[in-house]
């Protein structure tokens, strides 16, 4: 048993008179590609004694470090949940207790308020305990707005990756062992070999991974031709490749369930395919986990909180070394620019991608039907913020689209609310502007009428911040001063 813990509050910043910057514009190239399918690497044998990465021995050797001065990625104080409840956990606040074959694996979930309904089954060998993980044992995620545990049977650790507000994705493992009394572990040169947008070689930032690929038996790719990271942007046809999917969703194929036992079987890829599964009778033991699903509806909505959460990272990243080199003298002006000014400069080619990605500009349609195996989808919808007429940002429609109304939740996060005064007073004027139909590029034209004013009404409702900037008369980034956020 471990017991302990005070909670440190996250950061939240205010919106006030935004700082403008003039920069040379493109520094955000980037966002462009940033959500497409991009080739991953063969996971690694584990080595029989586990290798020290240069940034375990000197935190000073990440790339960060060097590019990214300003964020302070490996000596930050932490304010992630997984960090706050290490705090409760030192002073007796919290406690995680060992049980059973799980060890703290539903203690754990517990004390992070993350639902085990969210369960999510993968069996490739992707991972940092690639040697217990295969088709008959696969890897549970579970998840909630912030935090992703991973637990693998047998496996002498938790996994944990954590959404910290001010510098994005945070890696953790949990030792399974009741006689620790510090089990909690970060992770920075292991996790960050492959949880890295560049794997470490420059110009990255930290990042959650989902994937899609040819998995055999063993758990390992059959061809690397397959591999893609995925994204609500993925043609449903080639997501989940290596992962179980339990649920109902018609006609539509996805690559969910599918072994190959011989790479020949490749040629007719249709007759492998394995979907509208109410259970996984006959695929995997359920027994040992803490669900019995592997729910089409949490991985759809899995796939666009990652997504987006990497995109924030990115921004949050650029925009935060944009604005430091203004102020210390490196060629950009930090002396203020108008509204327009913002608009046509680095804060736009940094952030117009992230507004895409929040308002689904890009996502594919469903082609009907889809429906879950858990209770998922409620209690995911449950946790909302409403407005008077009892309208959430987390309903869901998968019919058409996955999400009822379309904009992400995520407005709601600390991740977005941590992120720069100009950032936020960018995206809440490109989301006025596009909704008052003042947005001339048609990029958003999958937004009808009533999708607007719906989104509109919601998120003034329930974003406070956002109805501040309304009510200062829309006088452009900054027009609010002294605004405080819901917290979402």
């Amino acid at each position: 048993m471990v017991e302990g813990g005070k909670v440190r509050g996250g950061h939240r910043n205010r919106l006030g008179v935004v700082v403008g910057i003039a920069v040379l514009a493109g520094l955000a190239a980037w966002a462009v590609v940033a959500l497409r399918p991009q080739a991953l690497p063969e996971a690694p044998e584990a080595p029989a004694t586990p290798e020290v990465s240069p940034a375990e021995q000197d935190p000073a050797a990440l790339r960060y470090a060097a590019e990214y001065p300003v964020m302070g990625y490996a000596e930050a104080v932490l304010t992630d949940p997984v960090a706050r409840l290490r705090e409760r956990l030192a002073i007796g606040a919290a406690r995680l207790d060992f049980a059973g074959e799980r060890g703290y694996l539903d203690s754990l979930l517990t004390a992070l308020e993350i639902d085990v309904e969210s369960q999510v089954l993968v069996f490739s060998k992707t991972s940092l305990q690639i040697r217990g993980v295969t088709p008959e044992t696969p890897r549970a995620i579970f998840f909630n707005d912030s935090t992703y545990v991973a637990w693998t049977r047998g496996a002498p650790t938790i996994e944990i990756a954590s959404m910290d507000p001010n510098l994005g994705p945070v890696f953790y493992t949990l030792e399974q062992n009741a006689t620790v009394d510090s089990p909690f572990e970060r992770q920075l040169g292991r996790c960050l070999r492959c949880h890295d947008s560049y794997s470490l070689t420059g110009g990255g930032v930290p990042r959650f991974i989902l994937g899609s690929g040819y998995i055999g038996t063993d758990g390992n790719l059959v061809s690397h031709e397959g591999w893609i990271l995925t994204s609500e942007q993925t043609p449903l046809r080639n997501r989940w490749g290596g992962w179980y999917v339990t649920g109902q969703h018609g006609d539509q194929v996805h690559l969910g369930n599918l072994i190959v036992r011989d790479v020949a079987q490749l040629q007719n890829l249709e007759s492998l395919r394995v979907g509208n599964l109410a259970n996984l009778d006959g695929l995997v033991d359920t027994d040992p986990y803490p669900a019995r699903h592997s729910d089409i509806v949490a991985l759809l909505v899995i796939e666009h909180q990652v997504a987006l959460q990497n995109l924030i990272t990115r921004v949050n990243y650029d925009t935060r070394t944009a604005l430091e080199a203004g102020t210390t003298g490196d060629g950009l002006a930090a002396d203020g620019i108008s509204a327009d000014g913002v608009a046509g400069g680095v804060v736009a080619n940094i952030a117009e991608p992230l507004v895409r990605s929040m308002l689904f500009a890009d996502a594919v349609e469903l082609a009907g039907p889809i429906e879950g195996t858990s209770g998922f989808a409620e209690q995911f919808e449950a946790r909302g913020l409403r407005d008077g007429a009892g309208r959430s940002l987390r309903e869901l429609d998968l019919t058409r689209r996955v999400f009822r109304y379309p904009l992400s939740y995520l407005i709601h996060s600390e991740a977005f609310d941590a992120m720069p005064d100009v950032t936020r007073a960018y995206v809440y004027s490109r989301i006025d502007e596009i909704f008052s139909e003042e947005d001339a590029n048609g990029d958003f034209g999958h937004l009808s009428l009533e999708d607007r004013a719906a989104v509109r009404e919601i998120l003034t409702d329930t974003k406070s911040e956002f109805a501040e900037y309304l009510e200062a008369g829309r006088s452009g980034p900054g027009g609010v001063a002294n605004a405080t956020t819901d917290g979402g």
